[in-house]
């Protein structure tokens, strides 16, 4: 018997309340919809057992083939959907089944490994199988929201956000009571926004996980943030960055006073490279004290201080406490307001190397900020070594990438040559059908030399600072991205994502 073959797809479940899904599991065979036809899955391993007990099915699906690996994600599919229908035959209530798995509340605490703990209850199961998927997939968040009809569970890989299931309205209540319960956050409490964090130990690796829960129309939605611990802080080499900026910016942290600013919007890596820089320079001669909110990498060689606004202990108020410690190298987080930029400014001129980050969309923005916070051009000119702008682009999945033509209108726009062939995504089993895989860190360094001292003197605005940088060889977020373009590193729609057109 010849049956069509497909290899490396990605199949939706075609869940039918007539068929005993659960049997066909069991006999490794699944079903799902191709171009509109409702069709029978099979895999060559089991393609007896799997016949045998279609044959007993009053159906007339044509069968498709696929490979072991899409044949077991369309498995797992089934799986979830099957845990999803389990749960609702339960009908117990969210506290009863609280209540009934008293006895394995603290087995997360206890630091036993998720993947151990196969005889828990089927809710438990499902919580430790997100962990253990997003850590598969290299995510850095995992959302939980509750929909009219449905929940879904998004992670964010790379950067973006990606389905990874659904969930059956009545279970995702009893989900998020879980997390809450690992949390130790109240459970009874749906009306107001709750924090937490917990500790997970998963295959040998121990993950700290802060948990944020929100209400919302349709019922509570939870992110969850994956933090890493000091054993996985990345070296400023292996973030990618150019040659020219590593060596640069070392020289900067040499200084034994002054301030250095990394820039760049949300979720650009702006702490992951300050934590770089300190390790860089954390010898045990250096006393080094950090201000964050929240901490997110947790660092053994450094004092780390958690804000608490509730308490009062917001960065200005940790800030002054820290130069009471007698302190080296300061890391403030966050430069939110002018109280903190004034207090940071103080500090770096009184003998302290002070490493901040600022909002901005590139680097020599950061010196009219400062002024808008209300800080004198001196004071700017006097302190600061150096501002890192930086973006992280996604790379395009060597696998799978194909090559493309840009429009002639959209060369000449971005200044690049039109008859080159470009690249762009596809998605592959290697690239979980996203088309990019990984990301690296690109940035511009704005050294505060005597030049950018006298154009601060003399009042000239951003623009006109930028542009006498680029003159002067100021290599920009919007020239490392069109390298990245020219080489095949990155497609065309990342690069416009990422800054290209800023300039």
């Amino acid at each position: 018997m010849n049956f069509p073959r497909l290899e490396d797809v990605n199949l939706e479940p075609l869940w039918e309340e007539a068929i005993n899904h659960k049997l066909a599991i069991r006999h490794s065979l699944l079903f799902s919809t191709l171009d509109g036809v409702n069709t029978a899955v099979v895999t060559q391993s089991a393609l007896g057992e799997a016949l045998n007990h279609l044959s007993k099915l009053p159906l007339e699906y044509p069968i498709v083939m696929l490979d072991e690996e899409s044949f077991e994600r369309l498995r797992n599919k089934f799986l979830e959907i099957q845990t999803g229908s389990d749960f609702e035959d339960m009908s117990t209530t969210s506290e009863e089944l609280i209540e009934a798995e008293s006895d394995l509340l603290d087995f997360i605490r206890n630091s036993q490994d998720l993947l151990s703990s196969e005889e828990s209850a089927p809710i438990i199961k499902l919580v430790n199988s997100l962990f253990f998927q997003a850590l598969k997939k290299g995510a850095s968040d995992i959302h939980i929201e509750s929909g009219e009809r449905k929940g879904e569970v998004r992670l964010r890989i790379d950067g973006a956000l990606k389905k990874h299931l659904d969930l059956e309205r009545s279970i995702i209540g009893l989900v998020i009571n879980r997390i809450k319960v690992i949390s130790s956050l109240d459970i009874s409490e749906k009306r107001v926004p709750q924090d937490g964090r917990t500790q997970i130990s998963i295959s040998g690796k121990t993950l700290d996980v802060r948990v944020s829960v929100l209400p919302t129309y349709h019922g509570e939605r939870v992110v969850m943030r994956i933090l890493a611990q000091s054993e996985h802080i990345p070296t400023l080499e292996s973030l990618g960055f150019q040659e020219d900026i590593t060596k640069n910016l070392y020289k900067l942290l040499n200084h034994a006073h002054g301030m250095i600013l990394v820039t760049g919007p949300t979720g650009s890596g702006k702490s992951t490279t300050l934590h770089a820089c300190l390790q860089h320079i954390a010898t045990p001669d250096k006393n080094i004290i950090t201000v964050e909110d929240p901490v997110e990498y947790n660092a053994d060689n450094i004092s780390q201080i958690q804000v608490n606004t509730k308490v009062g202990l917001t960065f200005a108020a940790g800030l002054r406490s820290i130069l009471r410690q007698d302190p080296d190298i300061i890391m403030v987080g966050e430069i939110r307001d002018s109280e903190t930029a004034e207090i940071a400014l103080r500090s770096a001129l009184t003998g302290h190397l002070l490493l901040s980050t600022l909002h901005t969309n590139d680097s020599t923005s950061s010196l009219s900020r400062l002024m808008d916070m209300g800080i004198e051009d001196f004071l700017i000119s006097s302190t600061l070594l150096g501002v890192l702008a930086q973006r992280l682009a996604r790379k395009l999945c060597v696998n799978c990438k194909e090559e493309t033509k840009l429009a002639p209108v959209i060369a000449q726009e971005v200044g690049l040559p039109e008859e080159k062939l470009y690249f762009t995504a596809r998605g592959c089993k290697a690239c979980d059908f996203t088309g990019y895989k990984g990301r690296q860190a690109i940035g511009e360094l704005f050294i505060i030399d005597d030049t950018v001292k006298e154009m601060v003197k003399d009042g000239l605005n951003d623009h006109q600072v930028r542009e006498a940088m680029k003159k002067q060889g100021m290599i920009t977020i919007a020239d490392k991205l069109k390298a990245m373009l020219l080489s095949g590193e990155t497609s065309y729609e990342e690069a416009i994502r990422v800054g290209l057109m800023d300039g």
